[in-house]
């Protein structure tokens, strides 16, 4: 793990500003990539260490919140898609911005789902983007600082967390094809 962790850093240190912006530009292309967000902010943590992980896991997300907001607008299209999965999802729930910035932090709620749900109680462009932003916060802390404690646990812990975490993911994804709700 130590030998990992030299040659990541030297990688990080040869790239310079560019790993940053490479960085951001990850966020924004997660949802074409089928990332979590979760994953690109662990990597957060790995590759930059917690305070700059998080921040810059932060700027990711908070621009991935305006292309979406943008796209949603522009394409009618995209908004119905997006809607089709809230109603399929939620129904008739009503959800309130403490809610939404509760979920966040779920780790396997969609992250657009509930930028709709902002997008719809927000009254303007800005309001959207101050609730999105402020329910951001918490979700790169965690995620980022989860990600900069496996860079210091031993390699056999780390395998065993992300077994884990790959079980628990495959057993939702069938859970949700065979047709079963989660609530």
């Amino acid at each position: 793990m130590d030998q990992f962790n030299q040659s990541l850093e030297s990688f990080m240190e040869g790239t310079g500003w560019l790993a940053p912006v490479l960085f951001i530009l990850l966020h924004l292309l997660r949802p074409f990539l089928f990332l979590p967000v979760i994953v690109v902010c662990i990597a957060g943590g790995v590759l930059f260490g917690f305070i700059e992980g998080a921040i810059l896991s932060l700027i990711g997300l908070s621009l991935m919140s305006l292309v979406f907001y943008q796209l949603v607008n522009k394409f009618p299209r995209f908004r119905t898609g997006v809607a089709r999965l809230k109603e399929k999802m939620f129904q008739d729930r009503t959800v309130t911005v403490s809610q939404v910035m509760i979920l966040r932090i779920m780790p396997f709620i969609h992250f657009h789902l509930l930028s709709l749900y902002l997008m719809e109680m927000a009254k303007s462009f800005r309001e959207y983007m101050y609730y999105s932003v402020l329910g951001l916060i918490m979700p790169a802390i965690i995620y980022t600082a989860f990600g900069q404690a496996i860079t210091e646990l031993p390699w056999y812990l780390t395998g065993v967390m992300l077994l884990i975490l790959v079980i628990i993911y495959s057993y939702i994804g069938k859970v949700n094809k065979s047709g079963t709700k989660i609530s």
